[in-house]
């Protein structure tokens, strides 16, 4: 297994009800309700798609970072964004060296993770953790391998007024060397799933990439909820999810 990687993306909603419409859009296994994130002032619910995942937070109790970014931000955006690496004593030193900010740090026995200030490091929360071994993933709950269904996370795309300063801090700490493309976008190489960098009018995560067995059924049954669902994919949470055959 290849790092650093995409391992999670979160999306956050005002909607509890949102946690099950993702679910029936994109035909998920059950969903894990994390406990831990009570300490947020959060619910939520987190699917298995391949070894990776896709999480809704909803806010629960008042003055939440999570109430404050949806409040911030209309809605508009992913929340949070998790990467694995194989090294989280570097990427901490490194942070730190670098003077981004970590708001949240762990260390048990099957996970060490840090967030990132979205502030410092631009568009969203970033969470960088080592799983031990590296296919556990404790955020999954117990049993996420049974529920988990086909497919995975293939891209990443980040909506940057600087796109350039954008693509070296995040490249700085994820351990990864961003490239410049055209048109002034910016790539920044992982295992498994690139992030792509565009020029944009404000700093959010625009749109993921995600490889699914029945793109076409997905994109009917996010129609009859009510999503807007054009072209190859629909929107999610102030988020454009886009698929792919798996």
């Amino acid at each position: 297994m290849a790092f650093p990687r995409i391992r999670q993306l979160v999306f956050a909603s005002h909607d509890a009800e949102d946690i099950d419409r993702l679910r029936d859009i994109l035909d998920l296994g059950v969903g894990f309700v994390d406990p831990g994130v009570s300490v947020f002032g959060l619910t939520n619910g987190v699917f298995a798609l391949g070894d990776q995942f896709l999480e809704v937070v909803v806010p629960v109790e008042e003055n939440t970072a999570a109430g404050r970014f949806l409040d911030r931000n209309q809605g508009e955006g992913g929340y949070m964004a998790i990467f694995q690496t194989d090294d989280i004593a570097r990427v901490r030193a490194h942070a730190d060296a670098e003077a981004i900010r970590r708001v949240w740090d762990i260390d048990i026995e099957d996970i060490s993770a840090s967030h990132f200030h979205p502030a410092d490091i631009g568009a969203a929360i970033v969470s960088v953790d080592e799983a031990r071994p590296a296919g556990s993933w404790r955020w999954g709950g117990p049993d996420w391998q049974d529920q988990a269904r086909p497919g995975g996370l293939t891209a990443l795309e980040l909506s940057a007024r600087d796109p350039e300063q954008m693509a070296l801090r995040w490249g700085q700490l994820l351990g990864a060397v961003p490239r410049p493309q055209d048109h002034g976008t910016w790539i920044i190489p992982l295992s498994g799933g690139d992030i792509h960098v565009v020029p944009g009018s404000r700093d959010f995560i625009k749109t993921f990439t995600l490889a699914h067995p029945d793109p076409d059924a997905c994109l009917k049954r996010a129609a009859e909820y009510g999503f807007d669902a054009t072209g190859l994919g629909f929107r999610f949470a102030g988020v454009d999810v886009e698929l792919v055959s798996h």
